[in-house]
C-alpha cells in the first residue's frame, strides 16, 4: 500500500548548472529557496529591492528595472523616526538621509539589471493576491513600513488583474535580457499560508496567484513555466513537523526538501553529483579550527586551497570564493 502523495514533477527542458545564472523575486519563500543555491556555490541574485509578496508590486520592481528607472526625491518619502524610505522596496534600503535611501535605490536597480542581462532562470514567487493601495494616489505598495493603517485599502485583486501583472514582469524580463540570450521564467506560489487573512481567504488567495499563473502560461508563448512548490507542501509534507515553531513558516528540512525536488526537475544526473561533491567541501571548509597557528591547521589549509582549485577546475562555473 502507499501511504504517501507523491505531486508529479513538470517536464521542464531548462536545464540548471554550475553556469547558470539564477535570479529570485518575490515572497520569504523566495529568499529561503535562493539561500539554497546560493549556500551551494550557485551564481544568485535574490530579492534587490527587498522581500515581495504580490505579483503587482513584484511587476512594479521588474518594471523599473527593465526602464533603468532613476529614483529621485519623489520616489523616497520621511517616516516619523526620520528615516528615508520608498514604498515599493523593503527597509533594508531605507537611509538616515534622502541622499542615502535614493543610491541604495539607484545602486540595486544597476545590481539587478547587469545580473538580469545575462539570467538563464527568473524564478518569481507568488505569495498573496491580496494587495495594499495607498489611498490618495492608489498606488499598490510592497511594503507598508509601519506607516498608519488608515493611509491604505487593502484588498484582493482578480485572477485577471494578477494576470496582467505577471505578463508584465514577462514582457519587462525579456526587454532586459541580452539580445538572443533564452531566459526561462519560472513561476511558482509560496507555500506558505498567510494566515492573518483566515483559512479560507488564504486559500481563496493563493487559488487566485495559482489561475493567474495558468492564464499566463496558456496564453504566452514565452519560455514561462510553473513549478509546484505550494502543491508539494500541501501533498507531500503535510504534517506539521515539516513546519517552523510558528507553525506558518517552513522548516529548514522542508525546504531543503523542496531544493531536492527543484533538482529532480531541473537538474541532471552530472549537475546533481557536482552539488554532492560542493556540499562535501563546504561541510570540509567549516570544520571549526581550534589553533589557528598549529601546523595541523596550516596543512589543513593548504589541502583545503588545492581541494578548491581542483573542484573548481572540474566543474564548469564554479566559484568558490576560498
Amino acid at each position: 500500500m502507499n501511504f504517501f502523495t507523491k505531486v508529479d514533477l513538470p517536464s521542464s527542458d531548462l536545464q540548471i548548472d554550475y553556469k547558470s545564472k539564477l535570479a529570485f523575486f518575490g515572497s520569504c519563500f523566495a529568499d529561503n529557496i535562493s539561500a539554497q543555491f546560493a549556500s551551494r556555490k550557485f551564481s544568485v541574485l535574490a530579492n534587490p529591492f527587498g522581500t515581495v509578496y504580490n505579483p503587482l508590486s513584484t511587476a512594479m520592481q521588474i518594471k523599473a528595472i527593465a526602464n533603468g528607472k532613476i529614483f529621485g526625491e519623489k520616489d523616497v518619502f520621511q517616516d516619523a523616526q526620520g528615516l528615508w524610505l520608498c514604498w515599493n522596496a523593503h527597509g533594508s534600503l531605507s537611509g538616515k538621509s534622502r541622499e542615502e535611501s535614493i543610491d541604495k535605490l539607484n545602486a540595486a536597480t544597476h545590481e539587478a539589471r547587469e545580473f538580469l542581462q545575462d539570467a538563464d532562470v527568473v524564478f518569481v514567487t507568488l505569495g498573496t493576491a491580496f494587495v495594499y493601495f495607498l489611498k490618495e494616489s492608489g498606488i499598490a505598495v510592497s511594503n507598508c513600513h509601519r506607516q498608519d493603517p488608515n493611509m491604505f485599502i487593502r484588498k484582493m485583486i482578480s485572477v485577471d488583474h494578477a494576470a496582467e501583472a505577471l505578463k508584465s514582469i514577462v514582457r519587462d524580463l525579456q526587454k532586459i535580457k541580452s539580445k538572443n540570450r533564452e531566459q526561462h521564467i519560472v513561476f511558482t506560489v509560496s507555500p506558505l499560508r498567510h494566515m492573518s487573512d483566515g483559512a479560507h481567504n488564504n486559500a481563496l488567495s493563493k487559488a487566485t496567484l495559482q489561475l493567474a499563473v495558468e492564464k499566463v502560461i496558456q496564453e504566452i508563448a514565452s519560455p514561462v513555466e510553473y513549478f509546484p512548490s505550494y502543491e508539494i507542501v500541501m501533498d507531500e509534507l503535510r504534517d506539521y513537523r515539516f513546519y517552523d515553531s510558528d507553525m506558518v513558516h517552513l522548516s529548514k528540512t522542508a525546504e531543503e526538501y523542496i531544493f531536492e525536488r527543484m533538482e529532480e526537475t531541473y537538474c541532471n544526473e552530472k549537475t546533481r553529483e557536482n552539488i554532492r561533491q560542493v556540499e562535501r567541501f563546504l561541510k570540509m571548509a567549516n570544520h571549526r579550527i581550534q589553533d589557528a597557528d598549529s601546523p595541523a591547521t596550516a596543512a589543513f589549509l593548504q589541502k583545503l586551497q588545492a581541494e578548491a582549485a581542483k573542484l573548481e577546475s572540474q566543474i564548469e562555473g564554479l566559484h568558490l570564493d576560498m
